[in-house]
């Protein structure tokens, strides 16, 4: 299962892109409220139903965590110890984890991107402690997709696809969706 996390003040753009591009290439994808109310609010004020709870799942269940960015949506993230922890699992055991626009942040405040390149909202960079900084739409380094923000949230979800489904489907998905009359 890809766990793809929403905290009050995410970026609807970069959570909803990405879990309808997964769910097009038939990943098993769910939303999660970081806290105990399914109803998140992203930064633009949507409200969204997420499919699960934080205290509902179980990690050992998890395949990769997602998160979008947005504020203070990835703040908020940050903040969540709960989600650190199965963040920290996933990484111990070689999982991938993939953020965009500001929740880089996350992975870089708790260390992990060190001698990584990583990408995120401008402004953002200084907190992607001991990462190199490349500034492009998505870069994948180790474990780490990384996006840089609401523009990039197509080729992230496209990324995410590359890596479970291969560049074909990835591809595939793209000609089905125009992406490529666009890019």
């Amino acid at each position: 299962m890809i766990y793809l996390f929403l905290a009050e003040g995410f970026e609807e753009i970069e959570a909803l892109a990405v879990v309808d591009i997964l769910r097009r290439a038939q990943l098993n994808v769910e939303t999660v409220s970081i806290t105990d109310n399914q109803v998140v609010f992203g930064a633009h004020g949507i409200p969204v139903i997420a499919e699960r709870i934080l205290p509902a799942i179980d990690f050992d269940d998890a395949e990769m965590i997602v998160l979008p960015g947005g504020l203070p949506g990835a703040t908020n993230l940050d903040a969540c110890e709960d989600l650190r922890a199965g963040i920290k699992q996933l990484y111990d055991e070689g999982k991938p984890l993939a953020a965009i626009c500001a929740a880089p942040q996350v992975y870089g405040h708790m260390g992990l991107l060190k001698g990584l390149k990583a990408t995120c909202y401008p402004g953002v960079e200084s907190e992607l402690e001991g990462a190199t900084y490349t500034g492009t739409l998505v870069e994948k380094d180790g474990q780490f997709i990384t996006g840089k923000g609401p523009a990039a949230a197509f080729e992230f979800g496209y990324a995410i696809v590359t890596l479970f489904c291969g560049e074909e489907k990835a591809n595939a998905l793209r000609e089905g969706m125009i992406y490529n009359e666009i890019a």
